[in-house]
């Protein structure tokens, strides 16, 4: 049996007779902090202890985003990298740390645990955060072009030294958020026993309010730490969300006694579990149809879907190589549990698009904000990556609209607890998502035409004249469509995969931005290849009164039609996990 971040391993003692008694309740599947059964309810999990992990997460998303969130910024600025280049180095460091998470929820799923683990990589982040800051107060040696030698951002270089040092530091804090991410929200979810009618709501809820949370931290930083950056120091941007991260680790390490852990009784991992099914049913294809109809009489799944994975449920065919009879039978949970996460590939691979069209919240649109008009009053303008605060306050302020209004008036329609479906969620904020790059596309084309009669189309570091405050609707759009999108996202990919499987499920939810990163970054570098031939300015030009970010902006709100097209055709077909139709 393993326990999940309990102090040591115990036997779980229940009663014979029953699990629910006057003053008696049994949580399923969970213990306490010693190791020992679950019986009170209200001493253990539920909202007391999720509010700990919540807590934990505003301050580790004001860490994560303190970085990402002004990183072109800081590429562009103190770094000397083109527009370009940043871009593409934003959308790998952010590919990878949203495909890392899949290795950390295999460490916890498998190994450590999800406490342990949450443990371990607070740890790293510390650690992480505090050598970036180190990366960013190192003086940089002064160019030799410099007047009088001077020692500034806008004159000096940093050497490679420094550079690879930076860089080291920041994927390492990518390493660090791998094993945090994907288990400090399953971790949140596991305070509440989905077989309690009561908890069952508050767990739904839950991911709506995490979701709301998280948003919090981020409206902070995006408030006081951009303009930390932007204003006063780089050293003290970098070195606050450090010290955020360590008050994320006390907070979590003071709810130690009050969560409620998972343990599992088979001591198999769940990803070997589940490779066994289909190395099982690769080594078993040529098994005959009279050997099939025979299994369907004796023993069959109850999902009738990806009937090839059933062959793992016998075998007639001697293999010249003995991997053990693990590899060779598997039972029906295991073929079950094997379904349900190939099912959920389709789902995955049709919302690729829409994390590619999320990255140029932090990249293109942050750019493109830095050129207008920014001023508020005569001496203060604000940071162009502040501008991202309206896809968070969108958040803080439609998410109870959405919890407290949607859902209940959406329920008395559809009679469903949650109002809507989770897919009939996702795809209402994928819809979003293409007005959204509509209106960004409409927006740059005015920019362009009045930097053009301005006279400013080569003049890039001038300001030009048009409100950065027109920016806000396409970010406004973007907040709206993550309520209804990523929100549903998490639910989706945290329900629909096995018990023993709820890190990789919401790693999988990451991994869908991570790979639309990497995406993002391919068709930024094909693009700026394509267009840039002959001398001629690129799409993605240093000069962006003389790039075209508009034409970028229709091509992804084409293919993102395209995308919610695709997906509507997947989920027609969709089954969830423990439906019989």
């Amino acid at each position: 049996m393993m326990v999940d971040g309990a102090a040591a391993s115990a036997e779980i003692i229940v009663p014979l007779l029953q699990r629910e008694v006057e003053n008696y309740v049994y949580v399923e599947g969970v213990v306490d902090y010693k190791g020992r059964p679950v019986t009170n309810r209200s001493k253990y999990g539920g909202w007391r202890s999720a509010s700990f992990i919540i807590g934990v997460e505003i301050a580790e998303r004001f860490a994560y985003y303190g970085i990402s969130s002004n990183l072109i910024t800081y590429l562009t600025g103190p770094l000397h990298q083109s527009t370009a280049t940043a871009a593409q180095n934003v959308n790998n460091w952010s590919g990878v740390a949203s495909m890392l998470p899949l290795l950390g929820a295999f460490v916890a799923d498998s190994y450590l645990g999800r406490y342990r683990t949450i443990l371990f990589s607070s740890l790293l982040y510390v650690l992480a955060l505090g050598l970036l800051t180190l990366s960013a107060v190192l003086p940089f040696p002064s160019s030799p072009d410099c007047p009088g030698n001077e020692k500034n951002t806008s004159c000096s270089s940093p050497s490679i030294l420094q550079v690879i040092f930076f860089f080291f530091s920041l994927y390492l804090v990518a390493v660090a958020q791998s094993g945090h991410k994907p288990c400090v929200q399953a971790f949140g979810a596991d305070q509440f026993d989905e077989r309690d009618p009561v908890e069952s709501k508050s767990k739904s809820s839950f991911f709506n309010w995490w979701y709301f949370s998280l948003c919090t931290g981020t409206v902070c930083t995006l408030l006081v730490l951009n303009y930390i950056q932007d204003n006063l120091n780089w050293g003290l941007g970098f070195g606050i969300p450090c010290l955020s991260m360590a008050v994320a680790l006390v907070v979590f390490l003071l709810g130690t006694s009050t969560y409620r852990y998972n343990f599992r009784e088979d001591e198999k991992s769940p990803f070997v579990r589940i490779a066994q099914v289909f190395v099982a049913a690769a080594r078993n294809r040529r098994t005959t149809t009279s050997s099939l109809i025979a299994l369907e009489e004796s023993k069959t799944t109850s999902d009738h879907q990806f009937k090839f994975l059933d062959k793992a449920l016998t075998t007639g065919t001697v293999h010249s190589v003995d991997l053990g009879k693990d590899w060779e039978v598997c039972s029906v949970s295991q073929v079950e549990e094997a379904k349900m996460v190939l099912r959920l590939v389709p789902i995955w691979a049709t919302c690729l698009l829409y994390a590619i069209v999320f990255a140029q919240s932090s990249t293109f649109f942050t750019k493109q904000g830095s050129t207008m008009d920014r001023s508020i009053g005569s001496s203060f303008k604000i940071p162009a990556a502040t501008l991202q605060t309206f896809i968070s306050l969108s958040i803080v302020l439609f998410m109870p609209i959405y919890d407290r209004i949607f859902v209940p008036v959406a329920r008395s329609i559809t009679g469903k607890p949650s109002g809507i479906t989770m897919l009939q969620r996702i795809g209402c904020g994928m819809f979003l998502s293409v007005i959204s790059m509509v209106v960004a596309a409409l927006i740059e084309t005015q920019r362009l035409k009045i930097a053009k009669e301005s006279g400013l189309v080569d003049i890039p570091t001038a300001t030009v004249p048009m409100s950065v405050w027109l920016l806000a609707p396409q970010y406004i759009l973007f907040g709206i469509s993550d309520v209804f999108t990523m929100v549903g996202l998490q639910e989706f990919f945290y329900d629909q995969v096995p018990n023993g499987l709820k890190s990789l499920g919401l790693a999988l939810y990451l991994s869908i931005f991570g790979i639309g990163n990497f995406l993002s970054s391919f068709l930024i570098f094909v693009i700026e290849m394509a267009t840039s031939e002959a001398g001629q300015d690129s799409w993605f030009s240093n000069n962006l009164n003389r790039a075209h970010l508009d034409y970028f902006y229709w091509l992804l709100a084409g293919l993102s039609a395209f995308e919610l097209a695709a997906y509507l055709y997947f989920t027609k077909s969709y089954r969830y996990r423990g439906s019989t139709t």
